[in-house]
């Protein structure tokens, strides 16, 4: 998993960053968008590698957020195409990308869940006598 995510918050920056920096004005939405989907790639790769508990959660919010990103952008791309005159990784359900990005958080939600710690439980202290 965390090869995966890695992979992509390099190519989710890489794309961002030449698109902000060179091509900013052609399409200011759509690579605002590329260099948000570049941040939670970063994020939830930092967070599956680290593993503790915090960054679990931390994981578990970033790839959430993940996936209502390209639910929603996905969405928005098909609907009304003239908002995007450039793709972002997450456009049209991030076609550009084979769908991997709409794949992987399904698969990285998946993940969290089955590799989640087992669950403690309080006990009574024993009665000493």
């Amino acid at each position: 998993m965390v090869l995966v995510y890695g992979i992509f918050a390099v190519a989710a920056t890489a794309r961002a960053s030449v698109q902000l920096l060179r091509d900013w004005h052609e399409a200011p939405v759509a690579y605002v968008l590329s260099a948000l989907a570049a941040v939670v790639y970063i994020v939830a790769t930092v967070a599956l590698a680290r593993g503790s508990r915090t960054s679990r959660t931390v994981a578990w919010t970033a790839v959430s957020v993940e996936l209502v990103g390209v639910l929603a952008v996905g969405a928005w791309s098909l609907l009304d195409p003239a908002a995007f005159p450039e793709p972002t990784v997450w456009s049209d359900f991030g076609i550009g990308y084979g769908f991997v990005p709409l794949v992987l958080p399904v698969v990285g939600l998946t993940w969290l869940w089955r590799t989640r710690p087992p669950q403690t439980s309080i006990t009574e202290p024993k009665d000493p006598a």
